[in-house]
C-alpha cells in the first residue's frame, strides 16, 4: 500500500514539474516528456502491471489538462509502461544503458504517435521536419533529463524494496 502511495505522489510531482518548471526550461519550445520517463523507468523497474498503471494515470492527467480527446495519452502511455515492463527481466540497477535505450525508444514511439495522430492524419506530410525539428530535439532533451531523474526514481525503488523485504522477514 506504501509503495502506491509514493507511486501516485511521484506521478503527480512529476506532471507538475513538466507542466510547471519544465515548462519555462523549454529550448527553442522543446521540454522534456518527465511521464515517458516515469512511466518507463517504473515499467522495466516493477513490471507491466505497474508499468500500465503508471503510464494510465500518468496519460489520464495529460489528457485532463492538455489533452483534446479523453484517453488518448493514456492509451498511448498504457502501451509504454506494458512494453518497459517485459524488459523487467533484462534489468539491473548497476547498468544505465538499457533504462537510456528504452526510454529513448519511447520517447521515439511516443513522438512518432503524436505525428501520425496529429499531423498526417491531418494532411500534413513533412515527417522530416517533424522529426528534425520537434521529436528528436525532445528525445535528447529528456534523455538529459533522464539522467538525473532516472537516479532518483532508482534510488526510491531500492529503498521501497529494502523496506518491503525488511517487513516481509518480520512475518516469516
Amino acid at each position: 500500500m506504501k509503495r502506491k502511495v509514493i507511486t501516485f505522489c511521484i506521478i503527480i510531482i512529476c506532471f507538475l514539474l513538466q507542466s510547471t518548471v519544465f515548462a519555462e526550461l523549454t529550448f527553442a519550445s522543446i521540454r522534456p516528456n518527465l511521464m515517458i520517463i516515469l512511466t518507463s523507468a517504473l515499467g522495466f523497474m516493477r513490471g507491466k502491471k505497474t508499468g500500465m498503471a503508471v503510464g494510465f494515470f500518468s496519460g489520464i492527467l495529460m489528457d485532463v489538462f492538455w489533452g483534446e480527446t479523453l484517453g488518448f495519452y493514456a492509451l498511448i502511455l498504457t502501451v509504454i509502461g506494458y512494453l518497459n515492463g517485459s524488459f523487467k527481466r533484462l534489468f539491473y540497477d548497476e547498468d544505465i544503458k538499457l533504462p537510456l535505450v528504452l526510454i529513448a525508444g519511447s520517447e521515439l514511439v511516443y513522438g512518432l504517435v503524436i505525428y501520425i495522430c496529429f499531423f498526417m492524419m491531418q494532411g500534413d506530410f513533412h515527417f522530416f521536419y517533424y522529426l528534425i525539428h520537434l521529436i528528436m530535439p525532445e528525445l535528447v532533451y529528456t534523455i538529459l533529463v533522464t539522467i538525473v531523474l532516472y537516479q532518483i526514481l532508482l534510488y526510491m525503488n531500492r529503498k521501497l524494496e529494502e523496506e518491503e523485504q525488511r517487513s516481509a522477514s518480520k512475518f516469516v
